[in-house]
């Protein structure tokens, strides 16, 4: 390996800093550095420039059966990168960790490879990276967009990525407006975004003016007359559809308000659902049956158990222990009145918590008298008691030979040699005495 002298180290480090002043300076919203560890990283969104066509469908569905949407921006790409010390010299940057938001792009490690060979030996190549991916030049590159027509997106679950996909665009849509400045069609003030609101028919209004419009028609008593003030959409009688921002908004909000009120509301666990799942109502959903456990999203129509989180597996099966066991110290430590316990009784059951509890207790005392009463064997682990004999014990099912006082494994051809070895802490102990004059 190369001798690497302290002068090239600087200029290593000098170029280093300098990339990363101009990174930071002009995209302060994508890139990031960890000063402990050094770590950059980068949250890089995929910007159109202009609305396209975009195809998504499953593994193998035809085109017919897809699903069309506009976009004007794609979910980022998240970069972990790591600056060996001769970057950019002589050493390449080195991709820690890299996902794509959604998992939207097929085949992300082309993208990855991609990336990895733009580097050539004394270049800096971070900047060209968030430029080729914010631009979406790479989707070109990956055959991925065609005469403003994204090619068919494929996605194992695409009735969860078409909604991830449209919630994306309206942030990003809301976020470019926020930030841009408007005239407000009633005052005539321009204002930032962040202080109007754009109709669904596309008209602006400052949200003051809007207040103030809307809640003189309330006061009236003129509900219908709720909706765009521009003169025009006030002949044709425009109301305020529920695509806009603000009633989406209040919609998200009710639910969200809901969820936390009503602890027997589960979100759904799916990454890119989080829908808000109620407890079904129903006979058969009965306290103590199991059955109160199902959920089923309306959503995405994932059925899920309330307590682990995971698929449905029936009102008999018992969740893994490690998530029962938590959720049953937590509801044992609570006192009997305590809002926290109630809080769980009402999301989980109080009956089927009692039955929990139940087993729970058996199963401690018996891992507690397996402990005290039994010896496992070294090799199959299966516990042996001894209620009378020597302690040279031959496992029933692997045929292992073990010492019962210190469970240590045996030589089949002379297991006595270990209670004959001096200085071992089973000499001479063939036999518990104590036994024998009890």
């Amino acid at each position: 390996m190369p001798t690497v002298s302290q002068r090239e180290l600087d200029i290593c480090a000098a170029q280093r800093s300098e990339e990363w002043e101009v990174l930071s300076s002009i995209y302060p919203d994508c890139v990031s550095k960890d000063s402990s560890n050094g770590i950059l990283t980068f949250e890089v969104p995929v910007e159109l420039g202009h609305p396209v066509e975009a195809l998504v469908t499953g593994g193998e569905t035809s085109e017919a059966q897809g699903d069309h949407l506009s976009l004007s921006s794609l979910p980022p790409v998240l970069l972990e990168i790591v600056l060996p010390p001769m970057y950019p010299l002589s050493e390449a940057p080195e991709i820690a960790s890299f996902h794509v938001s959604g998992s939207w792009i097929p085949h992300s490690g082309h993208l990855r490879q991609a990336l990895t060979e733009m580097w050539q030996p004394g270049e800096s190549v971070l900047f060209a990276w968030v430029e080729w991916i914010l631009s979406a030049g790479f989707l070109k590159s990956m055959n991925l967009i065609e005469d403003d027509v994204l090619s068919r997106i494929r996605h194992a679950a695409p009735q969860l990525l078409l909604p991830f996909l449209s919630a994306h665009e309206s942030r990003s849509r809301s976020s470019k407006f926020n930030q841009t400045s408007h005239s407000c069609g009633v005052c005539f003030e321009t204002r930032k975004g962040s202080r109007c609101l754009q109709l669904f028919c596309g008209h602006v209004f400052c949200r003051d003016c809007l207040k103030d419009g809307w809640s003189l028609y309330i006061a009236e008593g003129n509900v219908e007359r709720v909706g765009c003030l521009d003169p025009e959409c006030v002949k044709d009688g425009k109301g305020a559809s529920e695509d806009e921002g603000e009633v989406r908004r209040w919609k998200w909000l009710r639910e969200k308000k809901a969820t936390e009120r009503d602890p027997s509301i589960v979100l759904c666990p799916m990454f890119l659902c989080q829908t808000p799942v109620p407890k079904p109502a129903g006979g058969e959903m009965q306290d103590g049956t199991g059955w109160e456990r199902l959920r089923t999203c309306h959503v995405c129509n994932y059925s899920f158990c309330s307590f682990c989180k995971r698929t449905w597996h029936g009102p008999l099966s018992d969740c893994p222990i490690q998530i029962a066991e938590k959720l049953i110290i937590e509801y044992m430590e609570t006192t009997e009145e305590s809002p926290t316990r109630k809080s769980m009784e009402r999301r989980y059951g109080r009956k089927n918590l009692e039955k929990l509890v139940a087993k729970y207790e058996e199963d401690r005392a018996n891992r507690e008298w397996l402990e005290k009463s039994t010896m496992g064997c070294p090799s199959c682990h299966v516990h042996v008691e001894k209620s009378m004999g020597c302690n040279h014990m031959t496992c029933t099912k692997c045929k292992q030979h073990f010492c019962y006082r210190c469970g240590s494994k045996l030589e089949a051809s002379n297991p006595y040699d270990h209670f004959s070895r001096r200085g071992g802490r089973c000499f001479s102990k063939l036999f518990d005495f104590t036994e024998v004059f009890e």
